[in-house]
């Protein structure tokens, strides 16, 4: 009987449970009177006001840093690998690619960690630098970006912060723009530095996070000044200089974005804006705390990665470095049976963005289906089984029968990751359905999928961790408030049925001060409201569902009117298109002038090559084969078959697509 009870009657009771918490009638977000335009507003169920700081006495992100090294004094804090080999290897293109060998974590405590950051806030004095002067962050993400982030907020000095890979041009207009008179970077971002160094009007100082400074960077730019990060430490540990803390209105950070058109804006965030940010999520995250260990490799240049890795060191978390390209044991720079970075780590949390779990996910179906056999049909039984469960049905694979499955496959696929991922944050685009249940399938752990912008750093909605349903970004976060206003041009209003409809707009002490430099910009996209609360007009459109969650459903710009008259979401189109398996990654564009719009394919090279080898279709390299005729029909056909199944197709006729 007992069998019997933990195998079939448990399991029953586990989906009442569950089936209850998510109820549709359950609230998650409620209505909430606000002041500014008219529209629904909505908050946290949790929360009648937005939150500013989850810590007593905390107003900025210097003191929250100094608080957690005084708590959390002799932990682990910081973790780097070391490079124990590096090798060449030839493709059969004959394109050279390397691989590394790296070692275990070498770690450093929060008490070591922040002597690093106290002697690298003075020795910014020791070479000159002042508050009133803004510093720049131009590298890949590492331990030195973490500590010259918090050595600069010890002396309350601004830092402009810029992804690794920006190019010349954008690089050149953010650094004159902001006026920056040093720029903390790594040895290949010198390089890059050195190459547009006539261009560049402010600077004076350029800190290298590597010890090995090419010896030709000072002869070419000859009136800057060149330290190594651990020379500026040394001589700020020989040299201390007394903590110039910042307020909470001050701005602690400029950060770029992208931008879809023309050069990048500076988006202005003051301590008081992250800090809001962080107490919200803390408020989200099951248990987060000492037990946990967290795996970082997003850029820092992104509000996501910047974020969460200052919480991560709030609440005691060790935070190890990697990189996309070291990420797994298969990623593209780990040599053939060693360890990438989430085995070596075995983290308990992470963030990402969809892409990333979009690769895990193919890379793990491609794979089982490459093996073939028992177990490619063990795998697909099992991952059948398991999405019943998950979609709320009493028989699927509960109890007894999900651990037996989670033994007998998914243990294998969750050690891809290290095994012992508990819970996974994904941000920065939407993620699809198949993804999220996947991730609940063959990690075992949940997503906490979240909506923010640069502008709200990256604070707007995040879903319950209790929240199976896909397709949404969930309920306002703790410190924002949401709203929907109408959008009559698109057809987009609050009092459409079933739901409320409207473009997104984002209140709370989360809302940025603005573009740096940009007023025509900034009034545009900012307003403050009569009781003074800062909105930002995210240009998303949004739909709110009866509990209170939020659904992102288009872009104000991504809506094209055809020549014909037609509205085009571009968005809606790219969504559905991506799904074809030829696709690695997709652009439509589209013109008014026109009728019909374009899609630039960047095609699957696993995938065409292995449907040009079922197929007796003989190319010399991938290039070529992309230009054969059979294959562009073939991969025109897929995606209108993908988009004449889609939502998106009543916007777009698959005879309007032209493929490039």
């Amino acid at each position: 009987m007992t069998p019997y009870i933990f195998g079939v009657v448990v399991p029953l009771l586990v989906t009442l449970i569950i089936r209850n918490n998510s109820n549709p009638k359950r609230r998650r977000g409620v209505p909430v009177e606000v002041g500014g335009e008219p529209g629904l507003a909505i908050r946290n169920r949790r929360f009648e006001a937005p939150v500013q700081s989850a810590w007593e006495g905390v107003a900025t992100l210097a003191e929250l840093f100094e608080e957690a090294c005084k708590t959390h004094a002799e932990r682990l804090l910081l973790g780097t690998r070391g490079v124990l080999q590096r090798e060449v290897e030839t493709g059969q293109d004959g394109r050279s690619f390397e691989k590394l060998h790296l070692g275990d974590y070498d770690w450093l405590s929060y008490d070591r960690v922040f002597d690093v950051v106290s002697g690298f806030a003075s020795g910014l004095a020791c070479i000159g630098h002042v508050r009133e002067e803004r510093a720049a962050i131009f590298a890949d993400t590492r331990q030195e970006w973490f500590m010259a982030l918090q050595g600069c907020f010890r002396r309350n000095v601004t830092v402009v912060t810029m992804y690794a890979s920006l190019g010349e041009e954008a690089l050149c207009y953010s650094l004159n723009e902001t006026e920056v008179t040093t720029v903390i970077c790594g040895k290949k971002e010198l390089r890059t530095l050195v190459n547009i160094s006539g261009q560049l009007d402010s600077v004076k100082r350029v800190i290298c996070m590597d010890d090995d400074i090419p010896s030709d960077a000072s002869s070419i730019a000859y009136d800057w000044t060149i330290t190594s990060f651990a020379e500026v430490v040394k001589l700020g540990r020989e040299n201390p200089v007394d903590a110039d803390l910042p307020l909470s209105a001050d701005v602690a950070v400029i950060m770029y974005t992208s931008g879809s058109t023309g050069l990048p804006k500076g988006v202005m965030m003051t301590h008081g804006n992250v800090l809001a940010t962080l107490s919200a999520v803390m408020t989200i995250v099951p248990d987060i705390g000492t037990k946990d260990i967290y795996l970082a490799y997003l850029p820092m240049a992104h509000i996501l990665e910047l974020a969460a890795e200052n919480l991560m060191a709030a609440v005691g978390v060790p935070i190890g470095y990697g990189s996309p390209l070291t990420f797994t044991d298969t990623s593209n720079k780990i040599k053939k049976g060693t360890k990438g970075d989430a085995t070596a780590l075995r983290p308990t949390l992470m963030a990402a963005v969809p892409a990333i779990l979009d690769r895990v996910r193919d890379g793990v179906f491609k794979k089982v289906n490459a093996t073939g056999g028992l177990p490619k049909k063990l795998f697909h039984l099992a991952y059948a089984r398991r999405l019943q469960a998950v979609n709320g049905s009493w028989f699927g694979a509960w109890g007894l029968e999900k651990a037996l499955w989670d033994f007998l496959v998914f243990r294998k696929v969750r050690a891809i990751l290290g095994g012992r991922i508990r819970f996974i944050l994904s941000g920065g685009a939407p993620l699809s359905g198949d993804t999220q249940k996947f991730i609940n399938i063959c990690l075992g752990a949940p997503i906490g999928q979240g909506y923010g912008l640069t502008e709200t750093c990256a604070g707007g909605t995040f879903s319950d961790v209790d929240d199976t349903s896909v397709g949404r970004v969930g309920p306002p976060l703790p410190c924002s408030f949401i709203k929907l206003i109408d959008w009559p041009e698109g057809g987009y209003l609050i009092n459409d049925s079933p739901m409320a409809r409207g473009e997104i707009v984002i209140g709370g002490p989360n809302v940025t001060l603005g573009y740096f430099k940009n007023e025509e910009k900034t009034k545009e996209s900012y307003k403050v409201d009569e009781r003074g609360m800062r909105w930002f007009y995210t240009g998303d459109i949004g739909r709110v569902h009866p509990d209170g969650c939020l659904e992102i459903i288009d872009r104000k710009k991504d809506i094209v009117k055809l020549q014909h008259g037609e509205y085009v979401s571009l968005g809606k189109v790219e969504a559905a298109l991506i799904v074809s398996p030829f696709v690695d990654n997709i652009m439509v564009h589209a013109d008014p002038f026109h009728s019909y719009s374009v899609a630039l394919v960047v095609g699957s090279q696993s995938t065409l090559e292995e449907w040009a080898s079922e197929k007796g279709i003989s190319s010399s390299n991938f290039s070529e084969l992309c230009t054969k005729e059979e294959t562009l029909k073939e991969v025109h056909a897929s995606l209108v078959k993908f988009i004449m199944h889609s939502e998106a197709c009543y916007v777009q006729k698959a005879n309007m697509l032209n493929l490039l």
